[in-house]
């Protein structure tokens, strides 16, 4: 808006220079306001400038602010007040265009949820969704969307929920299943108790994220500024020689007049704003220009295991019963006793387990990282790590992902899982490869034969098992300058560290791991791994988009330069092919918008 105000002024100035002039025929009041509003842009072109130095780059509004200087020492007002008009205009434009490439991301902003309908004592009370609390119960009318995370308590309806998964299809929801801030309620009202406050929800994380993004716009200019110093230079080259050829001033102001940068400005951070908005479309959430950059050059990808490559839940794959215990006795304490924990093997166990075999628990207790322990049938059940259920035990431990349990203090058996490979993993680390990765790793946590087995049926060359966190970010530190950028992709707590290390970290952000996703570069918003296929593409598209922009500007102005160098372009007419060149930048950058095709971008 501040820059839009700049302009605004320059053109009122314009129209009161025009009414004395034409008009009023006052002579001289014109040319000093001309002057002053020369005054005025220089100034604020000069600050902008020291800022840019201050940050440690050369900005290249040093042509635009040497163009106005240069009309007000020829008193050519008429050409002077044309290239404030096009200086201001063009930064107006950019902000214009800027908006049209963004609005996707906005329009997440703008549909965020802002009130509800809580129950109180059987009425409808109208809140604000920040004022919900965990447990309050809220109607959720036809046509409205859902504003926070909650459980259905009564009624049932089909839920919209594109904006936050990609399905396309509406789904069923009833009694205890979960609801999603964001989606929206088909044609019956249903009852939903508060799960997360508002804060903590889908939606509004989504929402976060995107303010994130939006916060980061100036690191777009970097890319404009690796061409400033020649740029700069060729263009006062051509001015000076224009000069010392001609003997005359003017001629070094009508070349400067060409030379303003504003499409050099303009064609990457508008390119980049449209590329981020096109990957907001496809569900992922880029929190800065520079991000595309790295993506498009990627070389090197490396993935977390467990919810990243595999689709975090386990399957049993076998009960192991010691000599005299009942393999459905196993089974039913392991499983009676896990049934209130969160961790993912627990999940999978209850999930498992016939619930007919899932029994009551007392004297329930849980030793952090090692396991549970408690009262079944009167027995005593330990169900975790070996060192914890059965420290005397003579076994072998288990290759796979598994449990051990013991009752009354005897070892009693194991209960073995597997993963469940994404069944997108394989396609989308072949696509990687031909988008030109050419190194693709996993790091995790797991041991060497869970690894093993997972990484041959997903495609993945170098796979590195039992790492720590800190071995993770060694791993992803320690690739070979020539196999940069790497990308990191994960989903949980424990990979926020290898994101924060990765030259782009990529957060599985579907399930809500608010941790991975603050860490991340990126964050995939739906729960589908073949989205980074996607981001690749777009990245490479946009990339492609901004430079072929940049170049095009570079050569036109250049082009217009050497005209004006021979005197052929007087400096109003000169401004006024600038806010043509203007147009043409912004059109070629919003094709970064458009749907990436080219099969080495996609991998298709």
């Amino acid at each position: 808006m501040k820059r839009q105000w700049k302009f605004i002024v320059v053109l009122v100035i314009g129209a009161i220079g025009l009414l004395t002039d034409n008009v009023f025929h006052i002579a001289g009041v014109a040319e000093v306001m001309f002057d002053i509003a020369g005054a005025y842009v220089s100034i604020t072109f000069a600050k902008e400038m020291l800022e840019d130095l201050k940050e440690g780059h050369w900005g290249i509004d040093v042509l635009a602010l040497i163009a106005i200087i240069s009309m007000i020492i020829t008193r050519d007002y008429w050409a002077e007040w044309m290239i404030l008009v096009m200086s201001t205009g063009g930064e107006s434009l950019e902000d214009y265009a800027t908006g049209q490439a963004n609005k996707e991301l906005r329009a997440l902003l703008d549909k965020n949820p802002r009130v509800a309908n809580k129950l109180v004592d059987g009425k409808v009370v109208e809140v604000k969704v920040d004022d919900l609390q965990i447990g309050d119960q809220v109607l959720i009318k036809p046509g409205q969307q859902v504003p926070v995370d909650g459980v259905i308590v009564e009624g049932e309806s089909a839920f919209d929920q594109s904006s936050l998964t990609g399905e396309s299809v509406p789904v069923d929801k009833g009694v205890g299943d979960d609801l999603m801030s964001g989606s929206l309620n088909g044609e019956t009202a249903v009852t939903m108790e508060v799960k997360k406050l508002a804060k903590d929800s889908e939606y509004q994380s989504i929402v976060e994220l995107v303010k994130s993004s939006e916060a980061q716009p100036a690191k777009f200019v970097k890319m404009a500024d690796r061409y400033a110093v020649p740029f700069t230079i060729i263009s006062l080259i051509i001015g000076i020689a224009a000069w010392v050829v001609s003997g005359d001033f003017h001629r070094f102001a009508e070349v400067m007049v060409v030379a303003s940068p504003c499409p050099l400005l303009i064609a990457a951070p508008v390119a980049l704003v449209a590329g981020m908005s096109s990957m907001s479309k496809h569900h992922i959430i880029v929190k800065s220009g520079p991000t595309l950059e790295q993506l498009s050059k990627a070389k090197t990808f490396a993935f977390d295991k467990t919810g990243t490559l595999t689709q975090n839940q386990l399957v049993i794959q076998d009960v192991l019963p010691e000599a005299g215990v009942d393999q459905e006795k196993l089974l039913s304490y392991a499983a009676s006793l896990e049934q209130q924990s969160g961790h993912i093997i627990a999940n999978s166990l209850v999930k498992g387990t016939d619930k007919g075999l899932i029994k009551a628990v007392s004297d329930l207790e849980e030793s952090t990282g090692n396991g549970v322990k408690g009262t079944v049938d009167g027995n005593t059940v330990m169900v975790g790590k070996l060192s914890y259920v059965a420290p005397d035990a003579k076994i072998e431990k288990a290759k796979t992902t598994a449990v051990y349990v013991s009752i009354n203090g005897k070892y009693a058996g194991q209960i073995t899982f597997k993963d469940q490979l994404r069944p997108e993993t394989p396609e989308t680390l072949a696509r990687l490869r031909k988008q030109g990765a050419k190194h693709i790793m996993m790091l995790t946590g797991d041991n060497q034969d869970v690894a093993n087995a997972i990484a041959k049926v997903a495609g993945v060359d170098d796979v590195r098992a039992s790492l720590l966190p800190a071995e993770k970010i060694a791993a992803i530190k320690n690739v070979k300058a020539e196999d940069r950028p790497v990308v990191m992709t994960g989903d949980g707590i424990n990979d926020a560290p290898s994101l924060t290390a990765a030259d782009v970290g990529i957060a599985m952000g579907a399930k809500g791991a608010t941790a991975a996703s603050e860490s991340a570069d990126a964050v995939i918003m739906v729960n589908d791994l073949s989205k980074i296929n996607d981001a690749v593409a777009i990245a490479k598209h946009t990339m492609k988009v901004a430079k072929i922009d940049v170049t095009t500007a570079i050569v036109i102005v250049i082009l217009l330069e050497l005209v004006a160098f021979t005197g052929l372009i007087p400096a109003f007419w000169g401004a006024v092919l600038q806010e043509v060149v203007d147009m043409i930048t912004i059109s070629l950058a919003l094709l970064a918008k458009t749907e990436p095709k080219n099969p080495k971008q996609t991998g298709l």
